[in-house]
């Protein structure tokens, strides 16, 4: 059997492995465009920022390699430019000496990844102008930057590969400018989560512009000139292309090959395309959303080394094992922040018809009396209807990417929210609390469903502040010292531990929207009320909250 791969990296690189693992005897060729089969791809911004120092940290395998250990003919500077189904044969271009020739193959593996988001008036010839895709890329912009030291950079695009960009680019000492076409940074965030994301990245020094496209990028007299649709003009010495990514697919459609979700390429549950001996893997394919069941386009590495095993799998004969799709889980480092995310977000459930419960919760790292624990900032997305898990952010700092793997294989399992109450975690003080931060999200996700607590949120605020003070009550259970350090205007402050005693301060007719510093004591301040005969609401999240969100959405 021959085996012809088209791409390397995660999944083309991933799939042969696997193949030679099940068939010594099987004909192994990968071919990749560019000078470098097997690399970190995740690493590259960290190579610009010289967190990586040596460029040969980002090979994790070279073509010599792949021989020696398993016999696999991988070929660099070797693009193929179309692909003959009825043949069985692909035609490569060698990009080294232009040779063109056609090989052979039994089974096709497609691993072209996706290609960058580039606005049509971007000059990307223009020295200074690069996007992150490559290893080449990486090596360039580092070079740029050793050569013209560079003072000023622009960065199209908030998601995973402009924050990381943002980051190393400012401990270069380079002053930065985000630009980002949506409402907010980091997009798999909710607008509000994100507000921790844009407060973290002005207090590093990094201007961010939302809202905004990028319509052409040139090289002028005064260096390099960024234009957006509204007009303006920016100037700066550097500027990156990171507005996002589509799935490289033209081979594929030269083909013939069936096309999916934004004109991905469509595979069944063995990676298997529209022609049964052609396969596809990695970000250029269509999978399922394992929360919605829907059809979604993930470009990550988990799920692209995931599917090239399947691929390979079904290759090799192992017809049982079939790819079950994806959450999205990611996690990414900014600066001192870690922001990790699973299944979908509010926005995302709203817009395919959910009704979303969720609960915002602040907790400690680990025992908040063992030295070092920091604040973590969880939200989880639970179906009204179901009680099953939808998603989970969290925003934080150490502890943040054990409790998102966590809440990333409950949800694969199916579980409900509740069932996070029930989940038997390793505790010890420098490591967890005796109630986990996820055990706590299942208590409240509980509460909540079982009528035992009832919230209202961030968004509720502008119309319930707007309300006659005779329609309903605003209680601030914080001390006294705590009130008057900050509050939301329009709450009266009556600290907890008075509450029983001051019962007849609060008048019964009409309800109650209690608040604290991250929803604890008002919760207790709730059920004190509630049982006198109360309607109570607890506000979601706490002061704490409230003043991230306030504070990420002043600064833009």
């Amino acid at each position: 059997m021959k085996v012809v791969i088209i791409g390397g990296v995660a999944g083309g690189a991933t799939a042969a492995a696997r193949i030679r693992r099940l068939d010594e005897e099987a004909q192994i060729v990968m071919l990749e465009r560019s000078g470098f089969v097997s690399y970190a791809n995740c690493g590259l911004p960290y190579y610009v920022g010289g967190a990586i120092e040596d460029s040969g940290d980002l090979t994790i395998q070279t073509p010599q390699g792949f021989w020696n250990r398993y016999r696999i003919d991988a070929r660099v500077m070797s693009e193929v430019i179309k692909i003959h189904p009825d043949t069985k044969k692909v035609t490569v271009k060698n990009l080294r000496t232009g040779e063109i020739y056609d090989e052979s193959y039994d089974k096709l593996i497609l691993s072209p990844g996706a290609r960058p988001v580039i606005p049509k008036g971007a000059d990307t010839k223009a020295p200074g102008v690069f996007t992150v895709r490559s290893v080449e890329d990486t090596l360039a912009i580092r070079k740029y930057i050793e050569d013209h030291a560079p003072q000023k950079a622009v960065i199209a695009g908030g998601g995973f590969i402009g924050l990381e960009m943002a980051e190393n680019l400012i401990r270069k000492g380079i002053e930065v400018t985000i630009l980002q076409g949506a409402k907010h940074m980091f997009m798999p965030l909710d607008e509000d989560m994100a507000m921790l994301v844009h407060s973290e990245l002005h207090r590093r020094g990094v201007h961010m512009r939302t809202g905004v496209m990028v319509e052409t990028v040139a090289a002028e007299k005064t260096g390099l000139v960024t234009t957006m649709a509204d007009g303006e003009r920016m100037e700066s010495d550097l500027v990156i292309l990171a507005i996002g990514v589509l799935p490289e697919t033209e081979l594929a459609v030269q083909a013939g090959l069936s096309l999916g979700a934004k004109n991905s390429i469509s595979v069944n549950a063995h990676m298997q395309t529209s022609d049964p001996d052609i396969y596809a893997v990695g970000d250029a394919v269509t999978i399922k959303n394992a929360v919605t069941g829907k059809d979604a386009l993930m470009a990550l590495a988990g799920p692209a080394n995931k599917q090239a095993r399947i691929a390979a799998d079904h290759i090799c004969g192992k017809t049982k094992h079939a790819y079950k799709g994806a959450l999205g889980t990611s996690v990414i480092r900014i600066f001192d922040l870690t922001v990790a995310t699973t299944g979908i977000n509010e926005f995302t459930a709203g817009s395919l018809g959910y009704t979303v419960d969720k609960i915002l919760l602040a907790s400690p790292s680990h025992a908040s009396y063992y030295p070092g624990a920091s604040m973590m900032t969880i939200k989880v997305l639970t179906d009204h209807a179901t009680g099953k898990l939808l998603g989970a952010q969290i925003v934080g700092h150490d502890g943040v990417d054990k409790r998102i793997d966590v809440l990333a294989t409950a949800l694969f399992a199916g579980l409900s929210g509740s069932d996070l109450k029930d989940l038997d975690l390793a505790y010890a003080p420098p490591y967890s609390s005796a109630k986990d931060p996820v055990n706590m999200a299942g208590f409240m996700l509980e509460n909540l469903r079982e009528g035992t607590l009832k919230q209202f949120y961030y968004e509720d605020l502008p119309k319930l502040l707007a309300m006659p003070e005779g329609e309903r009550t605003l209680l601030d259970v914080r001390m006294d010292q705590e009130y008057e350090h900050g509050h939301v205007e329009g709450f009266r402050n009556i600290p907890l531990d008075d509450l029983r005693e001051r019962l007849e301060e609060i008048p019964r007719t009409v309800p109650v929207y209690v608040m604290c510093q991250s929803g604890m004591r008002s919760y207790l301040a709730y059920r004190i009320l509630a049982a006198h005969g109360y309607e109570v609401y607890n506000f979601a999240g706490g002061y704490r909250y409230y003043q991230l969100v306030e504070h990420g959405k002043k600064i833009i």
